[in-house]
């Protein structure tokens, strides 16, 4: 290669937040990344950029189960590295400190799916996989739809499950539904009996989970105990589903808010790619959110004038209107000087339910629809 023709890639910090468990799937681990390279890969192929993109992944322990110094650190380690942009971190109670950091001493933009509106700033964006604002009104939506009075809900211990409840009670008012019983649960997989048995001496007809996830491990066992099966309902916590079978069990019978929707034939036509790319096709909510992350980040790069942290910043703020492979169909990417939430449309969230085969979910609602 010529002297002239060389150029160093543009980095991309991925800093993911939580450790996954030991054992978990190879396929599912490359999900993460796969999505990203392949969409990277075709922009270079097809001239929308001029130089590759590498990934500079980190895998640090956050809360809910490890630090936010480690989440900060990491971040900082990617900057030095001399990376224009981050994905994360992932998980509120980390990206809400996180976004002070960024604004007080590293000036590079991040974006993440975390739902919290406390993460957008000037430097940071957000595709949330779900919102603490948005969620509860959907929860309130479907209850009311199957014409059910009243509602009982478990808190995680956590800015998430107060952010949730907090807006669970607003959405239940404006639909005429009772909460008739709240429940604190820790945020980590732990003994929720008491919880439990003290929501149903309540007799709510629907229950509500308000958390990150892992506190609904032992939510269903402590259920079977009392003989109860209410109508239960989850946010995008729903989307831990697939991290393991533990999740994947912890997770069966309750309704849950997710962003792979089968109908989006945006994203239908990404599977086609990403299936003939690396011999397989993972429907579920990862490989289409990470493409539309990827989208964006792709079109930010290519239009970064200097191609520098505020350059690709300057740039996100010019995404305008981008067809989403996540969501239903219809759902679209745009960005602007004081947009930095980028799903545009209520059907960026579809409701689904775990199959008993430990592998699939169904589609159960669309929401702005009726």
């Amino acid at each position: 290669m010529s002297y002239e023709s060389h150029v160093e890639p543009i980095k991309l910090g991925y800093l993911f937040d939580f450790k996954l468990p030991p054992g978990f799937p190879k396929d599912q681990l490359n999900d993460l990344t796969d999505a990203f390279q392949l969409v990277f890969r075709q922009g270079l192929e097809t001239g929308v950029i001029d130089r590759p993109i590498e990934i500079v992944f980190r895998e640090v322990e956050g809360l809910p189960k490890g630090t936010v110094k480690a989440v900060i650190d990491a971040y900082g380690e990617l900057v030095d590295e001399g990376c224009l942009a981050v994905f994360g971190p992932a998980i509120t109670d980390n990206a809400v400190p996180m976004r002070e950091a960024i604004e007080a001493r590293y000036h590079v933009p991040a974006i993440s799916v975390c739902g919290t509106d406390d993460w957008l700033g000037e430097w940071t964006f957000a595709l949330p996989q779900g919102s603490m604002t948005d969620e509860p009104v959907f929860w309130a939506h479907l209850i009311a739809k199957q014409g059910y009075k009243t509602a009982g809900a478990l808190i995680e211990n956590s800015l998430i499950g107060e952010s949730y409840i907090r807006n669970f009670r607003k959405a239940c008012q404006a639909e005429g539904i009772s909460i008739v019983s709240e429940q604190a649960i820790p945020q980590t997989g732990q003994d929720v009996g008491e919880a439990v048995r003290r929501l149903h001496a309540a007799k709510p007809e629907a229950i509500v989970h308000c958390g990150f996830g892992f506190g609904v491990v032992q939510v269903n066992p402590a259920l079977a105990a009392l003989g109860w099966d209410p109508p239960r309902y989850m946010g995008t916590a729903f989307q831990n589903a697939w991290i393991n079978t533990a999740m994947w069990k912890a997770i069966e019978g309750w309704i849950g808010l997710d962003q792979y929707d089968e109908g989006n034939l945006v994203g239908q036509r990404f599977l086609d790619e990403f299936e003939q790319a690396f011999g397989r096709r993972p429907e579920y909510c990862v490989p289409v959110v990470n493409r539309d992350l990827a989208t964006v980040l792709l079109a930010a790069f290519a239009d970064a004038h200097p191609l520098t942290p505020r350059g690709v910043k300057e740039a996100l703020e010019r995404v305008k209107m981008l067809a989403a492979a996540s969501g239903s169909p219809g759902t679209r990417l745009s960005f602007g000087k004081w947009t930095r939430r980028g799903w545009m449309g209520a059907g960026y969230l579809v409701a689904r339910r775990l199959d008993p085969d430990g592998k699939n979910s169904h589609l159960v609602g669309r929401f702005g629809q009726d």
